[in-house]
Formats: C-alpha cells, structure tokens, sequence
C-alpha cells in the first residue's frame, strides 16, 4: 500500500512540474513574441532613417574644391 502512495505523490509530484514548464513554456513564448514584434518595428523604423538620411545628404550641396583658407 504504501508502494502505491509513493507512486501517486511521484505521479501528482510530476503533474506539478508539468503544470509549471507549461505556464513557463507560454509566458517565455509570449515574451519571445513580444520581442520579435518591437524588433521589427525597430528595424523598420531603422530603414526608414536610413532612406530619410540618404535623401537628405543627396540633396545637400555639393563643397567647391578649393583649397581651405588657411593655404
């Protein structure tokens, strides 16, 4: 009999732990989720700077090749 009580606290023990990894298991994918989400946002956003600065520099005007004051 007492066999069998072991056997069912191991068995209720592992239930536990199971339970645990599980909600463990969702709350890190839910985090890695998440993550991924602001990253690509950021990365977009990223892009779109990049776009904006090379538009920029191409319109600014061009330095005349003369030789600084100081010469």
């Amino acid at each position: 009999m007492s066999d069998l009580k072991a056997l069912s606290e191991r068995i209720d023990t592992l239930e536990a732990r199971l339970a645990f990894q599980d909600h463990t298991i969702e709350t890190l994918n839910k985090t890695v989720t998440e993550q991924w989400s602001k990253i690509d946002a950021l990365a977009r956003e990223l892009m779109a700077l990049n776009e904006r600065l090379r538009e920029a520099e191409s319109q600014m005007p061009r330095p005349a090749n003369e030789p600084p004051p100081h010469y």
